[in-house]
């Protein structure tokens, strides 16, 4: 026969350790929504912006933006638009061949991680993008960006000649 208190011993270990768990569980998460990171939805703003003048007979060029994201969740850049263009701007990631040869893939979206954000540029992400009239250093061509969650932002994007030096984008 078993003793009262060795049952009461017993039944207290099984219940002890997922109350404990819990316990350290719910204060976590208390910790987490005091420093205000719970639930706070990605906040992505334009740091900067930059598309490259074309030349020759060449129809595409591209352009950079840096994106920042103070939010506590990360968001994706799924299109952007523009009334400047020919056809609609293609999100695309500057891939190298095995011969070192350089070309573009078009990509679906691109990661704007939360609290960090995305700086694109020549030799990662970029946005391609065919001018409608050719575009000259110092002119503003207009984008939207628009995003899986957050809200569309507008952008002002100044056109430089590729590596004069003025085309270069803050760190997010």
């Amino acid at each position: 026969m078993t003793l009262p208190t060795s049952r009461l011993r017993t039944s207290l270990t099984a219940v002890g350790a997922p109350v404990l768990a819990c316990g350290l569980a719910l204060g976590g998460l208390g910790a987490w929504t005091t420093s205000g990171r719970a639930g706070s939805p990605p906040r992505v703003a334009v740091a900067g912006a930059y598309v490259y003048q074309s030349f020759g007979l060449t129809p595409e060029t591209a352009a950079f933006f840096a994106l920042t994201n103070d939010g506590g969740a990360s968001d994706r850049l799924v299109r952007v638009t523009s009334p400047d263009t020919t056809e609609p701007p293609e999100l695309s990631e500057h891939r190298m061949t095995s011969a070192n040869g350089a070309y573009r893939q078009p990509v679906d979206s691109v990661l704007v991680p939360a609290r960090e954000g995305l700086t694109m540029n020549p030799h990662g992400n970029d946005v391609t993008v065919r001018p409608k009239t050719p575009w000259q250093s110092g002119d503003v061509v207009s984008f939207t960006l628009h995003f899986a969650h957050g809200r569309p932002l507008r952008v002002q994007a100044a056109v430089v000649r590729p590596g004069t030096g003025k085309n270069r984008l803050p760190r997010p």
